[in-house]
């Protein structure tokens, strides 16, 4: 006799069971709904406090596990940037074309002491003076220390020390094993449990996110409710048409003519990372979500840890297009004509803005003060009209970060679809990987689970 089928309720349900029951929460209490944003804030920065480590091991098992072409990561890196520069041009054509900025009258914007008050303490986290300095900020990424950047959750330093560990651990494997050693099989053994030890207690976690999602949309509805909308309707529209063209028409060009995957099946994998990024408004809060997302869809471990977690300080889009698009906006709105040369300075202040920044909660917000100091927009006028923009920044940062976790998907997948382009030698690269019977035996195991 079967047994009967157990009713579950999809984690994209509770997500969105979350956020309408936030929004409504938020409208009735209003302000006394903040304190209910503490419940989410634990929650997503345990989540991302995991995360760091999370990317650590998984790039090092991947390295252990399957060889990583050089081309691959050079094909990551190459579709990456093309992301990135679209996005970018993107973002300054339609702010050149519509001049949302010219549509902002501060005596009609409705605001509050709230948003002031959260945008004197967004202001704080900006060092006095930080500008964009092109290789001083590069240099900065490099590691120092092996433990520092896990405790400060350095994500891009963690993603180098990843690398260039995992570079290493491969090579150590190699050399034992062309003198028939096994001692490597301990490390590789090591990593590999405590990786999934790690992905277990995320797992833990993740499946608390729906509250989470409650929690903030509930204090952030309460905080700014939906009068914002009214005097920044274009600014909004212009940032979600950009971020709507950037995932509908480049990321869909992408898998349709150069992927060949077919759109029903990418979204129907992709909706659970979808949601989470939509709820918490953290790309790297969802990366657990997502890499479970691109096994499900039948992506390689190695092509969506790559994607996912070492090129996740590349995979930055929502954040590029919103601040090169915001930039303009804060201009236009103070009257200022940004030159041809000075709108190239903030495509490429966005790029390492948006690669530092990344992981911190606010980064769209606060990665943009760094730009608009960068180009030296007047302080006291830029510091009038960025308070008004906080007030609906909570919804545009939902849309930033789904777009982010998108890319990183694309990308896992483009990487996939030009490895298999290759044939039998990239088989034979996983399979050599794969000759032990315990291996065999953990991947089937693994399979069969489907999570």
């Amino acid at each position: 006799m079967a047994k009967p089928r157990r009713f579950r309720f999809p984690m994209v349900a509770r997500i969105i069971t979350g956020i309408a029951l936030g929004i409504v929460t938020g409208e009735i209490l209003g302000l006394k709904a903040e304190p209910l944003s503490q419940i989410g804030l634990v929650i997503l920065e345990m989540i991302k406090g995991l995360a760091g480590p999370l990317l650590l091991f998984a790039v090092l098992d991947a390295f252990l596990r399957t060889r990583v072409q050089a081309r691959s990561a050079g094909l990551m890196v190459m579709i990456s940037l093309t992301n990135a520069a679209i996005a970018i041009a993107i973002g300054l054509t339609l702010s050149n074309m519509i001049h949302p900025g010219r549509y902002f009258l501060l005596s009609e914007m409705p605001t509050s002491s709230v948003a002031r008050a959260e945008y004197d303490k967004t202001i704080r986290a900006v060092p006095p003076g930080r500008t964009i300095d092109f290789v001083k900020d590069l240099v900065g990424f490099l590691p120092t220390s092996l433990l520092r950047p896990i405790v400060e959750n350095a994500i891009i330093t963690i993603v180098i020390l990843a690398v260039v560990g995992g570079l290493a651990l491969r090579r150590v494997k190699n050399e034992q094993i062309e003198r028939g050693e096994t001692g490597y099989r301990a490390i590789e053994d090591g990593i590999s449990s405590v990786y999934r030890a790690i992905e277990i207690i995320l797992g833990w976690a993740v499946s608390l996110i729906p509250l989470a999602v409650f929690g903030v949309v509930a204090s952030t509805v309460g905080r700014f409710g939906f009068k914002p909308f009214q005097g920044l309707l274009i600014y909004v529209a212009v940032g979600v048409i950009g971020l709507a063209i950037q995932v509908l028409v480049v990321y869909q060009g992408w898998l349709i003519f150069v992927a060949r995957w077919p759109l029903r099946r990418f979204w129907a994998g992709a909706k659970e990372a979808v949601a989470t990024a939509a709820g918490t408004g953290s790309s790297l809060a969802s990366l657990p979500v997502t890499l479970r997302s691109l096994d499900q869809m039948g992506v390689s471990p190695q092509s969506a840890r790559l994607a996912a977690c070492v090129g996740t300080n590349l995979n930055n889009d929502g954040i590029l297009l919103y601040e090169a698009m915001a930039v303009l906006f804060v201009a236009q709105a103070i009257g200022v004509n940004l030159s041809v040369g000075q709108q190239i300075l903030v495509a490429a202040s966005c790029v390492i803005a948006g690669i530092g920044i990344s992981g911190v909660p606010d980064a769209g917000l606060i990665s943009l003060l760094i730009v608009l100091k960068t180009v030296n927009l007047p302080a006291e006028q830029v510091n009038t009209v960025v308070p008004f923009l906080l007030s609906v920044d909570w919804v545009l940062g939902r849309c930033r970060s789904t777009t982010n976790v998108l890319s990183d998907m694309l990308v896992a997948i483009l990487l996939d679809r030009f490895a298999n382009k290759d044939g039998a030698e990239a088989e034979a690269v996983v399979e050599s990987e794969l000759s032990r019977p315990e291996l065999v035996e953990e991947s089937r195991g693994e399979l069969e689970a489907g999570e």
